[in-house]
């Protein structure tokens, strides 16, 4: 496996290769990251390349937001990443990525990413999709992969592929969670092992949202209060809890695929999490 850090050293590295799997991280990898990784591996066959980024970005942290203390561990990273069957590591250094202020922005439109997590963190999916823009050019992989656990994530990259007509493939891959049920987080590390154990009431509550839908009931602002009231009633702080429909994030509709979507921050961590309805 090969760690380069210039976009002329991955450019070089990749010339030889046509098929070209891409897994965008901020690195501190868990073995969700990894999933995504052999993934990519399977998808682009044992001829094919899989690079994986590691670069926390900056356009996408609010001020207030924790990109200086976010986790740097690229050794570690590293060697993860090549037990997974990573061909590439792409580590840039910000100076790399960005030598000058990024004027030029990828600004996805209101409707999708100015709701749940843009509504809460503004200009959130500018900063994903700038840079995520940037990499594609950069990596021109055939194919990219993304963890449906950033659900809203997953949708505006995808769209945003497609309306751009970028010749690139979009696959999501499964939320990876422990034997407990907690979803994998890279800001679990911030977590006590008391709120590690609380962090799973926010996948119980996704669930018995989903379960009064499916026992007939369909006043979902009021069930949707419920589950809010619900959390902070055990101390937590959520921004939302929401039933949506899949395919646009629009309001929940009978018949169609719906997903329960959460963010709520436990203690001084901001955890997220979903759970698709059939």
């Amino acid at each position: 496996m090969q760690v380069v850090h210039t976009i002329a050293e991955l450019r070089d590295a990749l010339a030889i290769h046509r098929q070209r799997g891409f897994v965008p991280t901020m690195g501190n990898l868990h073995e969700g990251h990894l999933a995504l990784v052999k993934q990519a591996r399977d998808l682009v066959g044992p001829a094919g390349a899989v690079v994986a980024s590691i670069f926390v970005n900056r356009l996408q942290f609010a001020p207030h937001e924790d990109f200086d203390t976010y986790p740097r561990t690229l050794e570690r990273d590293c060697q993860l990443l090549e037990g997974a069957g990573c061909d590439i590591v792409f580590a840039p250094s910000e100076k790399e990525l960005y030598p000058e202020p990024q004027g030029y922005k990828v600004s996805p439109p209101t409707e999708l990413a100015d709701i749940l997590e843009g509504h809460f963190r503004p200009g959130f999916f500018t900063g994903v999709c700038t840079v995520v823009h940037k990499l594609f050019n950069i990596v021109q992989p055939t194919l990219a992969v993304f963890g449906k656990k950033d659900y809203q994530q997953l949708m505006v990259l995808r769209r945003m592929t497609a309306q751009m007509a970028l010749p690139i493939e979009i696959h999501g891959g499964e939320t990876r969670r422990s034997a407990d049920g907690l979803a994998l987080s890279s800001r679990n590390g911030y977590l006590s092992e008391a709120e590690k154990v609380e962090a799973l009431r926010l996948s119980r509550t996704l669930k018995a949202l989903i379960a009064r839908w499916q026992a007939g009931e369909r006043d979902v602002a009021a069930m949707e209060a419920d589950a809010m009231q619900a959390l902070r009633d055990a101390g937590w702080v959520p921004d939302y809890l929401t039933l949506r429909r899949q395919h646009d994030l629009g309001a929940a509709v009978e018949g169609q695929p719906l997903v329960a979507l959460a963010a709520a921050r436990l203690g001084s961590t901001r955890l997220i999490d979903n759970l698709e309805v059939s």
